[in-house]
């Protein structure tokens, strides 16, 4: 089966709950959503890079310069209050509109 390109404007709050798990470099942040998502996702690097230096630019994420497992310097990003508030805010504004999306799919013509 296919992967399922990544929604627009959900990617940020995707990248921000791996955050919240630990901090992460990038490859990590891809590795752990397609994970998550039994692979069902389709994460692109560059997408994930560009949504990380939007969300540092906006104080929701922060980076530091660490190593990895291989020994490379990588920077790793953690989620900031900031962005653990909006984090927050968006999980419930994403879910609220994905229930209301699954009732009127799932409708029975009888009921319309």
């Amino acid at each position: 089966m296919a992967s399922l390109p990544v929604v627009k404007g959900t990617l940020d709050v995707l990248v921000l709950r791996a955050l919240q798990w630990a901090p992460m470099h990038g490859f990590e942040i891809t590795s752990w959503l397609e994970e998550r998502s039994s692979n069902s996702l389709e994460v692109e690097d560059s997408a994930v890079y560009q949504a990380l230096y939007r969300m540092e630019e906006r104080e929701l994420i922060e980076a530091e310069w660490g190593v990895t497992e291989n020994q490379r310097q990588a920077r790793y990003y953690k989620i900031t209050p900031q962005g653990r508030a909006h984090l927050k805010a968006q999980t419930a504004q994403w879910l609220r509109y994905s229930e209301t999306v699954t009732t009127i799919l799932t409708v029975s013509p009888k009921q319309a």
